[in-house]
C-alpha cells in the first residue's frame, strides 16, 4: 500500500491579510487611472459595437437582416410603386419603398448578424452608447434615430495597396467620369458656338465698315463731280463781279453791261449807204428805204418762207421793245435795221448774196 501523502503545512495565521496590504502598498502611490466619464469622452476602438446605424438609401427592403436575426428585433414594414420606363418603349417596373425601419434594442444582443448579411451595406457599427432610456419601451428606435447615428460610423480602413477597388465605388466613379466628360463636351460646345458667333459678329462689322467707307467714298466723288460741274458752268468773274464762291460784295460803281442798250426812236435814220459790210452777211449792202415794204411773196433766204413784217430768221434780235423799236448791232452783220415793229412797216429785206433785189426796189 503506498505511503500516505505528507499533509501541507498550515499558513501562518495572518498571511492572507499581509498579501493584500502588499499589493495595497504597491498601487497605494502610483498615479490614478479612472476615466473621468461624462466630462471626458472615453477612447474606444474603431471596431466597438455600440449602436446599429442605417443607411436609408441602400436599403432595397429585401428583409434579409429580418429574417436572420436570432432575436426577431427587427420591423421592416414597405409597399411597392410602379416606375415608368426609362426610354420610351420600355417595361414598367415596380420596386419596394420603405416605410418603417425599426430595431428594439432591448432585444438586441448585439451579434451583428444582420450587418453581415445585408447585401447592400444600409446596416453600419457606430461606437455610439449613450442611448440608455428610463423605460424599456423607448428603446425601440425608428428609422430617424438609426439614420442619425448612421453619421457618428467612422470610416472603413483603408484597403491594401493592391487591393480591388469596390465594384460599388467603381460604378460611381464611372457614372461621375461620364457625367464630367458630357458636361465637359457641352462646355465646349457652348465655347464653339460663342467663338463662331464673335466671328461672324466681326466678319458681319467688317463688312459694315466696309459698304460706310464705300459709301462715304461714292458720295466724296459725287460731291467733287458737283463742283466740278458747277466750276466748269459758272462764267468766268468780270471786273468789279465777285468770284464764285467769294463772300465779297460787287463794287456799287460797276458799269452796266453793253447789252442793256437804250431803244432808239421810231423814225431813226437808217444806216449810211457806203457802209461796207461782210460780203457772206446775209443783209444787202443798203438797207431799205424808211416806208417801204417787200413786195408780197418774197421769201426769205434760209427758210423760204414769206415774210410777213417779221424777220423770223436770219437775225437776232436783241434788247428791242415790241413796238417800233429799231433793232440796231445783229449779232451776224452789225447792220442795224430800221423801223422793225409788230406792223412790218420798214422792216428790211435780207436777200442772199448773189440775188436782185425785188422789184420796185432800186439798190441806192
Amino acid at each position: 500500500m503506498a505511503a500516505a501523502a505528507a499533509p501541507s503545512p498550515r499558513p501562518f495565521p495572518g498571511s492572507g491579510l499581509a498579501k493584500g496590504l502588499a499589493v495595497t502598498l504597491r498601487t497605494m502611490m502610483k498615479k490614478n487611472v479612472t476615466a473621468r466619464y461624462p466630462d471626458v469622452q472615453p477612447d474606444l476602438p474603431p471596431r466597438s459595437r455600440g449602436v446599429i446605424g442605417l443607411f436609408e438609401e441602400n436599403c432595397t427592403v429585401c428583409m434579409l437582416c429580418a429574417r436572420e436575426c436570432p432575436d426577431w428585433c427587427v420591423y421592416i414594414d414597405s409597399h411597392k410603386e410602379t416606375v415608368p420606363p426609362a426610354a420610351p418603349g420600355g417595361r414598367e417596373r415596380s420596386r419596394n419603398v420603405l416605410d418603417r425601419f425599426a430595431i428594439d434594442f432591448s432585444l438586441c444582443m448585439y451579434c451583428g448578424i444582420c450587418i453581415e448579411v445585408c447585401p447592400f451595406d444600409a446596416l453600419f457599427w457606430s461606437p455610439e452608447f449613450e442611448y440608455a432610456e428610463t423605460d424599456i419601451r423607448d428603446l425601440t428606435h425608428e428609422r430617424d434615430k438609426l439614420r442619425d447615428w448612421m453619421w457618428t460610423v467612422p470610416e472603413p480602413p483603408a484597403l491594401d495597396a493592391g487591393a480591388e477597388e469596390p465594384k460599388e465605388l467603381a460604378a460611381a466613379r464611372k457614372t461621375a467620369d461620364k457625367l464630367a466628360a458630357q458636361q465637359a463636351a457641352e462646355a465646349q460646345a457652348a465655347r464653339d458656338q460663342a467663338a463662331e458667333a464673335e466671328a461672324e459678329a466681326a466678319v458681319a462689322a467688317a463688312a459694315a465698315a466696309e459698304q460706310a467707307a464705300r459709301e462715304r467714298h461714292t458720295a466724296e466723288a459725287q460731291r467733287a463731280a458737283r463742283e466740278q460741274r458747277t466750276a466748269g458752268a459758272q462764267p468766268p468773274a468780270e471786273s468789279g463781279e465777285p468770284a464764285p464762291g467769294s463772300d465779297e460784295p460787287a463794287p456799287e460803281n460797276s458799269e452796266p453791261l453793253p447789252e442793256s442798250s437804250e431803244p432808239a426812236p421810231e423814225n431813226s435814220q437808217p444806216a449810211p449807204e457806203n457802209s461796207e459790210q461782210d460780203p457772206k452777211s446775209r443783209t444787202p449792202k443798203t438797207a431799205p428805204q424808211s416806208g417801204q415794204t417787200p413786195e408780197p411773196g418774197t421769201r426769205t433766204p434760209e427758210t423760204g418762207a414769206p415774210e410777213t413784217g417779221t424777220a423770223e430768221t436770219g437775225t437776232a434780235e436783241t434788247g428791242t421793245p415790241e413796238v417800233g423799236a429799231p433793232e440796231t448791232g445783229t449779232p451776224e452783220t452789225g447792220a442795224p435795221e430800221t423801223g422793225a415793229g409788230e406792223t412790218g412797216k420798214g422792216k428790211a429785206h435780207h436777200p442772199s448774196p448773189g440775188q436782185a433785189p425785188p422789184s420796185g426796189e432800186g439798190q441806192q
